[in-house]
């Protein structure tokens, strides 16, 4: 069987973010069947007090998942049974920059559910390296630190929507939804002035075909991710050399890279591992360079 990998989101903060817990299966990297990652989804949210509506609990969840890529082979989805459901609304998987580009596109993204002291270093070596970013932010984040979201807009790096409170959004009505893309965005072009904000990455990786809608009805373009590994645990840092190996073993045409800004090892690792990519002939580019989706 195919290792799979499924990151179930990050850690949480002072009462606002809970790790999102996912089935073990999910966690050791092994095929997790439909049913269970609807089984696993269906439990209550640890964040949000909201019971679901009865349209949420009727049309089930996923746990994002792929099958990682090997030897530069792009990462793969198509046996994880949502394919379809990212085709039809648009959600980025991988992509392909515009006409004249290299083909071995990379975009660089970092999930913010709260600070760790990483960011900014992260912000100083992506400057250094002129190396484009998306960060995907929560209310908490927004409200802490607001000095890193101007900066991050700032520096020209894009910044995205993780929703306000971090919930499970299959277990929230759309009017919740709604409002927690809602939050975000007003708070984040209060700070940096700057209007759009088109893409979102769902809490914890889970989704069903209603959240990808109603996002898509509020204007966004929902961000999913083709390499990544567990990053997520400061508790569970394992040094820089080995953020270094998971994520190049991975890298792959088109890549949609997810790192988490709470790592220690991420940030240590990130001038070398954009170096040797770049070594390797790719070219890392902006979300917002994306012409083609690729699945």
């Amino acid at each position: 069987m195919p290792s799979r990998f499924r990151s179930p989101g990050i850690a949480a903060l002072a009462g606002f973010l809970l790790i999102g817990s996912l089935p073990l299966t999910a966690m050791t990297g092994s095929h997790a069947s439909s049913a269970a990652r609807q089984q696993a989804a269906a439990r209550p949210s640890a964040v949000s007090a909201l019971a679901p509506s009865r349209s949420a609990a009727a049309d089930g969840a996923f746990h994002f998942g792929f099958k990682r890529s090997k030897g530069g082979v792009p990462a793969s989805i198509d046996e994880e049974g949502f394919k379809s459901i990212l085709q039809q609304h648009s959600a980025i998987f991988r992509g392909q920059s515009l006409p004249g580009g290299s083909g071995k596109e990379l975009y660089l993204t970092f999930d913010n559910g709260y600070e760790n002291g990483y960011t900014p270093p992260i912000l100083d070596t992506l400057r250094n390296k002129k190396v484009p970013a998306i960060f995907f932010l929560t209310g908490h984040y927004v409200l802490s630190k607001p000095e890193l979201v101007k900066r991050m807009a700032a520096e020209g790096h894009l910044v995205g929507n993780h929703s306000w409170s971090h919930p499970d959004m299959t277990q929230v009505s759309d009017a919740k939804i709604r409002e927690e893309l809602a939050k975000v965005k007003e708070a984040v072009v209060k700070l940096t002035g700057k209007p759009d904000m088109a893409y979102l990455r769902p809490p914890r990786g889970i989704f069903n075909e209603r959240v990808l809608r109603v996002s898509a009805e509020e204007g966004y373009s929902n961000v999913f991710w083709s390499v990544a590994y567990k990053d997520w645990d400061p508790n569970e840092q394992r040094g820089a050399e080995y953020a270094y190996r998971q994520v190049m073993a991975q890298l792959h045409p088109g890549a949609v890279i997810l790192l988490h800004s709470v790592s220690r090892d991420n940030a240590e690792a990130l001038g070398r591992i954009i170096d040797d990519a770049r070594k390797l002939g790719y070219e890392f580019k902006s979300l917002d360079s994306i012409a083609t989706r690729t699945y």
